[in-house]
């Protein structure tokens, strides 16, 4: 078993054809569905604790494999005449060694090429639900304000006065 960090690698594309969120933006104008799945996945990074990679295909377009990092995000796009998924499969053998690898594709083929690698795999639509679970998560923690968890938190609103008075030396 691995030691080291946890990574979740999406199959960019995948995720766009099988969100709903995507349906009508990767129709209309697939850069900015590219750009809300990256804002979705940079966000649920910083709430998960993984590091995400988010693969797209780029096969069909002139140039090398380039790699970027956007907010934290790390993206690359796969150069000509290579697939997305093949990223994976190289990027899943080389991390898996020494690292927990979960890709999120709902590639049944590519499912089970991960799962020879050593890697975990999750379906487009598993993603989905835990990268919405993280937001719900998120604001229902936000709106708590003031946790339990902190002597603020605990103390009643009279002695906080009180304690406020006292810092003010009044």
């Amino acid at each position: 078993m691995s030691t080291g960090n946890h990574y979740l690698i999406v199959d960019g594309y995948n995720v766009i054809n099988n969100w709903p969120e995507f349906e009508t933006t990767k129709v209309e104008d697939l850069g900015h569905a590219r750009e809300h799945l990256m804002e979705l996945l940079t966000n649920y990074q910083a709430l998960s604790g993984q590091e995400v990679i988010l693969v797209f295909d780029a096969h069909q377009v002139e140039g090398q494999e380039k790699a970027e990092i956007i907010n934290g995000l790390r993206v690359i796009y796969s150069r000509k005449g290579e697939t997305a998924d093949s990223v994976i499969e190289k990027l899943v053998y080389s991390l898996a060694k020494e690292h927990k690898v979960t890709v999120a594709t709902s590639d049944w083929l590519q499912q089970r090429i991960v799962l020879g690698k050593g890697g975990l795999r999750i379906s487009s639509r598993e993603l989905r639900e835990m990268v919405m679970k993280r937001q719900e998560e998120s604001k229902a923690h936000y709106q708590l304000g003031k946790s339990s968890d902190t002597l603020s938190g605990r103390l009643g609103d009279e002695v906080r006065e009180i304690l406020e008075q006292l810092r003010r030396h009044k």
